[in-house]
């Protein structure tokens, strides 16, 4: 899924090519993509793009007259810079937006259909897309720590709920929680202080850092590799290869398809965390420490 330093690097490479420029018009390609119906998308057509803007995970494409056209990607959707009028993909295509200068594309990979358009005719219908979660970046303590703890959860969860904390998914709350040097299965309500300023700190410098790394990769062109994994990850994605801080393996749980990437000892102090459905089949045979694995 892409997170913030993903929608920071789309809007960045959008912000010189459609800013200013007028919008011919919207080609749906799957009709279950849009969201809204009142005012029509044929309203769109015509209008001059005035700003990019973005609320939590979603793209704002505000138009002149207050509307606002927002993109959800969700899991597999992703945006690609195509020549102008180029077809919509007949297998993965969701829906084109077309310019002058050339068409912004909307795809979707896999069966599942969960990226979805809405366009809306004013601030109050825009902000009510906003489900609410805090700007981490630049936030104080005391604000970061109300948005974790709002409700008893597991960090990994905590970092991840939308309607608390801004912009963070299951990569980068790994990445996240292996700066901070924290589990992820400890609860949110249980951290001290020092590791609660830790976290904060953490979350701010891996959103900062990964913003810069995903504008540098990309430069002036248009973001076209966007995956959930990358080389420079500590631990996400790098499931029995070395920790970059101490050289153990990474190690993983899974639940409900998602993978938690962390290294035991960095993170949980030399403790393998129990896969429900690994270790369930392994029983006795479930390593219990570092030690164990080696």
């Amino acid at each position: 899924m892409p997170e913030l330093p993903e929608i920071a690097a789309y809007l960045h490479a959008l912000e010189p090519r459609i800013r200013g420029a007028r919008l011919q018009g919207v080609r749906i390609g799957s009709f279950s993509l849009l969201k809204t119906y009142d005012p029509p998308l044929d309203d769109a057509a015509g209008r001059t793009v005035t700003g990019l803007d973005r609320i939590g995970k979603r793209i704002v494409i505000r138009l002149d007259g207050g509307r606002a056209l927002v993109i959800h990607l969700m899991v597999a959707g992703r945006l690609h810079w195509e020549p102008a009028g180029k077809a919509i993909p007949r297998k993965y295509g969701q829906a084109a937006f077309d310019f002058d200068e050339g068409t912004l594309m909307l795809t979707e990979a896999g069966t599942k259909r969960r990226a979805s358009l809405h366009y809306v005719a004013t601030e109050e219908s825009l902000q009510a897309l906003d489900p609410g979660g805090i700007e981490v970046i630049g936030s104080s303590l005391e604000a970061f720590r109300a948005g974790l703890t709002a409700e008893r959860h597991t960090l990994k969860r905590a970092l991840t709920d939308a309607r608390f904390l801004s912009g963070i998914g299951g990569a980068f709350a790994d990445e996240i929680l292996h700066r901070a040097r924290l589990s992820p299965l400890q609860m949110n309500v249980n951290l001290d202080d020092a590791e609660m300023a830790r976290l904060h700190e953490a979350s701010q410098e891996v959103l900062v850092d990964w913003i810069e790394l995903r504008r540098q990769d990309t430069g002036d062109r248009f973001p076209e590799k966007v995956t959930a994994f990358h080389p420079a990850m500590a631990v996400h994605g790098k499931f029995g290869q070395p920790c970059p801080v101490c050289g153990t393996a990474i190690q993983r749980i899974v639940y409900a398809s998602r993978d938690t990437n962390y290294c035991p000892r960095c993170q949980t102090g030399g403790r393998i965390l129990a896969d429900r459905s690994l270790s369930r089949l392994l029983k006795d045979d479930w390593p219990a420490t570092v030690d164990d694995l080696e």
